[in-house]
């Protein structure tokens, strides 16, 4: 079996699975209960000043029959006081030495503030760090959480006054509520930061009643915005997760959060320049267990690719991300039906016939009504394959190009020069 130890800015653990900080982290008892199921790691939540959490603070996203696409809390940091956290951090590291635990922290952005939780942090026994700069509701509007983390000079500052005193790895968490994540992580990483951690939720309204006009949740008729995450930010994490693994001047390794529920995922994240993995959301649908199939599957995985640790998965895919000017615009792929498969539901046609380029025609044939791809029309939009309910009756096929690649930028290039 593959090696899933892996190594994160010096942290180790036993596998990539973490938990993040969240619900799921907040006591000793469920920590403990995680790292007895196989997680590899959790980061704690979230400590600083106690505060007051409200009642109805959770709600989710169903689509399409399946359960918790989605899910946006109104939550914040611990309530509990920070040295009962201390005590079962201690307790829960003396218990599990070999297990990453992660202090989530978050104070007020002065310089004091940050050295004080710093050491009595790491007294306990802690592997490493995690500033979070991500929370996007009711710690914000205290300039904690995300008002921090959008402002690059706020994150260099606080992650360097961080570094003055911590002795452990220092990981600082990003908000994806901002143009360009990379911004924030190259300030991340000028400040010192040893990793960076991405995402935390993203600002969202679950939903309306429509009812009673309250929104989803509410807290005695009244709602606020609250962090979304779930199956449904993935593709925005692992988009954020790959634009700073191929940013030359984010030169830190990056644990991926967002929507992670399957080791397919989580191998995704790591193949787009994640060291490890962070999960939440499906914890907190399916329970502790989860990991095991976690684990399991990217076991057999790595087997299968031949590669005998995690460590060589990591950032593989990387060089394969770019951007579009750098796309070949002479590559074809085209549409292929197989009517032997297709079950005449039609939903190709009306598809590419309401929205895309007109190119499936219906026929008929001995009788049997039939569907096929003009290719000379065909664009390769994918739209057909996408929306077929049925495996295997539509194909995606690379045609041979008659002309050599060419990218815009090149194609830019070449027009400049002609011109002259």
């Amino acid at each position: 079996m593959a090696d899933l130890r892996i190594n994160l800015a010096g942290i180790q653990s036993p596998n990539p699975f973490w938990l993040a900080s969240a619900p799921p982290t907040n006591s000793g008892y469920q920590v403990q209960r995680a790292f007895e199921a196989g997680w590899g790691g959790a980061v704690w939540k979230t400590l600083g000043e106690p505060i007051l959490n409200v009642s109805s603070r959770f709600a989710a996203v169903s689509y399409n029959g399946q359960r918790v696409a989605g899910f946006n809390n109104i939550e914040l940091i611990t309530d509990r006081p920070l040295e009962v956290n201390l005590q079962e951090i201690y307790e829960t590291k003396k218990k599990f030495p070999h297990h990453a635990i992660i202090a989530s922290l978050m104070v007020e952005p002065k310089q004091e503030k940050w050295h004080e939780i710093v050491k009595r942090v790491e007294d306990v026994g802690v592997d490493g760090l995690e500033l979070n700069f991500g929370c996007p509701h009711g710690m914000a509007e205290r300039g904690m959480g995300s008002a921090s983390g959008q402002v690059p000079e706020l994150v260099e500052k606080q992650t360097y006054w961080v570094k003055e005193a911590a002795r452990t790895p220092v990981i600082v968490k990003l908000t994806p509520n901002i143009t360009d994540i990379t911004v924030t992580a190259e300030a991340a990483t000028r400040g010192g930061a040893d990793a960076v951690s991405m995402i935390n939720t993203i600002n969202s309204l679950a939903g309306v009643d429509l009812d009673t006009w309250n929104t989803v949740p509410h807290v005695a008729g009244k709602g606020a915005h609250g962090g979304y995450c779930g199956p449904a930010v993935k593709p925005i994490a692992l988009n954020m997760v790959a634009e700073c693994a191929r940013n030359p001047l984010v030169n830190v390794p990056i644990s991926g959060i967002g929507g992670i529920s399957n080791w397919q995922d989580a191998a995704e994240f790591i193949l787009m320049g994640a060291t490890g993995v962070q999960v939440c959301t499906a914890a907190m649908h399916h329970g502790f267990s989860i990991v095991e199939d976690m684990i399991d599957g990217l076991n057999n995985y790595l087997d299968d690719k031949g590669l005998a640790s995690v460590m060589d998965l990591v950032g593989r895919s990387v060089s394969r991300y770019s951007n579009w000017g750098d796309l070949d615009l002479n590559y074809k792929i085209v549409a292929e039906i197989n009517n032997d498969v297709c079950i005449n539901c039609n939903k190709c046609h009306i598809a590419c016939e309401d929205t895309s380029h007109q190119c499936i025609d219906l026929y008929t044939e001995n009788g049997r009504p039939l569907l096929k791809v003009r290719e000379e029309d065909c664009v390769g939009c994918n739209l057909c394959s996408i929306v077929c309910p049925v495996d295997g009756a539509i194909s995606m096929v690379e045609r041979k190009s008659t002309v050599p690649p060419m990218t815009w930028n090149e194609r830019q290039t070449l027009i400049s020069s002609l011109s002259k």
